[in-house]
């Protein structure tokens, strides 16, 4: 069994917001491979369902961005997991827009979602990084992970959703490679 949690914030006027994209990641897995209804549990919502041969929990915790890992710590106490089997998408400001890719472990890099996974937890999960690209200055962050994504982006992150969520049988079966090399040639179509 895997733990597979999207990050960011609840409420709709974060809905489509850069931060989010990680919420939008587990949505789009969970709708091509026909995951069952929405739960409330774990301070979340979760969805069950399998791809491939593997069992996949889809986590959206319902905390704040900087309270993530409450949630992701009460699942994976829940169902006695280490954090081995702990995948988590988020928003990468140091990937270009739409470039997917995937690290085992490491640090937070400032994401707060991030830092509060690995204060629960510990840092030894797998990352999905969701490129969002970076505004230029570090003073204009906060607003642009907060902003919308622009009419004009909406092709290119429904075409990068719909690639991982496609390729999403190489991340259950642990082919890391795999998984960034189809995205990434799915990217090109």
């Amino acid at each position: 069994m895997q733990i597979w949690t999207g990050l960011g914030n609840p409420g709709p006027k974060y809905t489509m917001n850069r931060h989010n994209v990680g919420f939008m990641a587990v949505d789009v897995i969970a709708d091509m491979h026909g995951f069952d209804p929405v739960q409330k549990k774990f301070s979340g919502w979760v969805q069950e369902g399998r791809i491939g041969g593997e069992k996949i929990i889809l986590l959206k915790p319902a905390t704040f961005m900087n309270e993530s890992g409450r949630s992701v710590g009460e699942a994976l106490r829940f169902y006695k997991l280490e954090p081995d089997a702990l995948t988590v998408f988020h928003d990468e400001l140091d990937l270009a827009p739409y470039k997917v890719k995937v690290k085992d472990g490491g640090g937070h890099a400032g994401h707060n979602g991030l830092r509060s996974i690995s204060q629960h937890v510990g840092p030894d999960y797998r990352r999905i990084r969701l490129g969002i690209g970076h505004p230029g200055h570090k003073d204009a962050v906060h607003g642009y992970v907060l902003g919308n994504y622009a009419k004009a982006e909406m092709d290119q992150l429904v075409h990068m959703l719909g690639a991982v969520g496609a390729e999403a049988e190489w991340l259950a079966q642990g082919d890391n490679p795999r998984f960034m090399s189809d995205v990434a040639s799915r990217m090109q179509d």
